[in-house]
C-alpha cells in the first residue's frame, strides 16, 4: 500500500484485523469462497445483527467490499460474480495465518482439570444423563452419514456440518462453556433463503438428548415445515403429546405454557408471546432441566417454525429414555501449565475422518 499514509495503512491493518477475529471466534460465519486473481474474495454473515458481507482480499488487506440484507441478496450477488470459482465454506489458512495460530498456541496457557474419582454409573432419565463426548456424538454421526459435509473454521474452534441439500445446517462450537450455547441447528427454504426454523443446545446437554435430536435430522423427516405455517394449539398439542401421557405437570401462568417432570427437575416450556412475533428464529420453545428454566443446568430452545414431528421425538425421549451419571466422590483439582508445542492446525476445509 504504498499510496496510503501511515494513519490509513494502521485503518486498514485494523479494520482487516477485525474481521480476522470475527472469522476467528464465529461471529462471522464464511459462505463460500473463490480466487479472484492473486487473491481470495468471500461472503458470510453476521450471526448477530443479520448483516452480510463481500470480502476481499488477505491477511492484513483483507476488506469489507459490500455489505447485504441478506444472506440470500449476498449469496446471489457472490455467485453473479464468481460462479464458476465458486466453493463453499471458509478458505484455506494463508502462511501468515498458521504462523499466527501456532504462536498463540505455543504461549497459550492451559487450565488442566483432573478428573475427580468416580464410583459405577448410575441409570438416570436422559434429562438428568451426563453431557459426554458431544465431538465424538457429531464424528460418528457424519461417520454414518454420507449425505453431511463437514467444515472447519480457520481457528479450530467451530465445526460446520452441512447437508448435501445445503437446506439444513449444523453448527458445533467446541470449546463453549456449559451453559452457554454449543449447537445450532438451522433450516432453510433453499440454499440461499432466510431461515425457516433454528434450534440451540447448551454446552451441558445430555449425550441422549443429543443423539435423539440428530437421529431425526438423519432421518429427515419434518424439515420441510412451511415458513408461514401456523402454531396452533393442535401443533403444541402434537408437540408436547408424550409429556402428557407421561404425567408430567401442565400449567399456564401468563404467556407461559410449561409440562414439568414429576420430580420437578425438567421440563419444557413454551412461550405464547413469542410464538405470535414476526421474527421466525425468535426462541419459543425452551427444553430444560435443573432447578427452574430460569437457572437451568442445560437448556435447548427452538423456534416457532420447528417441526413438530421433531419436538415431539425431544419430549419422547425426555419422558421415557434413561441415560447413564457418573457420581462425583472427589473434588476437582485445578492446576496450569505451559503447553510447549503447537497443537496440529487442519486444512479448511477439512476432510472427514475415519
Amino acid at each position: 500500500m504504498p499510496w496510503c499514509t501511515r494513519s490509513e495503512i494502521r485503518e486498514v491493518s485494523n479494520e482487516a484485523q477485525k474481521i480476522y477475529d470475527d472469522i476467528r471466534h464465529g461471529h462471522l460465519l464464511i459462505h463460500a469462497h473463490a480466487e479472484d486473481g492473486h487473491t481470495t474474495v468471500a461472503v458470510g454473515s453476521y450471526l448477530s445483527g443479520g448483516k452480510s458481507v463481500y470480502l476481499h482480499g488477505e491477511n492484513h488487506l483483507r476488506q469489507v467490499a459490500d455489505t447485504f440484507d441478506s444472506p440470500a441478496q449476498a449469496m446471489v450477488a457472490f455467485e453473479k460474480l464468481h460462479g464458476a470459482a465458486m466453493r463453499p465454506g471458509p478458505t484455506p489458512m494463508t502462511d501468515t495465518e498458521r504462523a499466527a495460530a501456532r504462536a498463540r498456541t505455543s504461549l497459550a496457557l492451559r487450565t488442566v482439570e483432573h478428573e475427580p474419582a468416580r464410583s459405577e454409573p448410575e441409570t438416570v432419565p436422559a434429562y438428568a444423563a451426563d453431557a459426554g463426548d458431544h465431538d465424538a456424538l457429531l464424528d460418528a454421526f457424519l461417520d454414518a452419514h454420507r449425505d453431511w459435509e463437514k467444515w472447519r473454521t480457520w481457528s479450530d474452534e467451530t465445526t460446520h456440518a452441512i447437508h448435501e441439500s445445503q437446506t439444513l445446517r449444523i453448527e458445533r462450537i467446541h470449546e463453549a462453556p456449559a451453559h452457554e450455547t454449543a449447537w445450532t441447528v438451522a433450516a432453510y427454504e433453499t440454499p440461499v433463503s432466510d431461515r425457516i426454523w433454528v434450534l440451540t443446545a447448551t454446552g451441558a446437554t445430555p449425550a441422549p438428548v443429543l443423539q435423539k435430536l440428530l437421529d431425526h435430522l438423519a432421518d429427515g423427516h419434518g424439515w420441510d415445515t412451511p415458513p408461514g405455517a401456523p402454531l396452533d394449539e393442535k401443533t403444541i398439542a402434537a408437540a408436547t403429546q408424550p409429556l402428557s401421557d407421561a404425567g408430567w405437570k401442565h400449567t399456564v401462568d401468563g404467556r407461559w405454557i410449561r409440562w414439568t417432570s414429576p420430580a420437578a427437575d425438567a421440563g419444557v416450556q413454551f412461550d405464547a408471546f413469542a410464538a405470535q412475533h414476526s421474527n421466525q428464529t425468535l426462541a419459543t420453545w425452551t427444553v430444560w432441566a435443573g432447578p427452574n428454566p430460569d437457572h437451568p443446568t442445560w437448556a435447548l430452545t427452538a423456534s416457532p417454525h420447528t417441526p413438530s414431528w421433531l419436538l415431539a421425538d425431544l419430549a419422547e425421549n425426555l419422558a421415557h429414555a434413561t441415560g447413564t451419571r457418573q457420581r462425583q466422590t472427589a473434588s476437582r483439582e485445578r492446576r496450569t501449565r505451559l503447553a510447549t508445542a503447537p497443537s496440529a492446525i487442519p486444512a479448511v476445509p477439512a476432510s472427514r475422518t475415519h
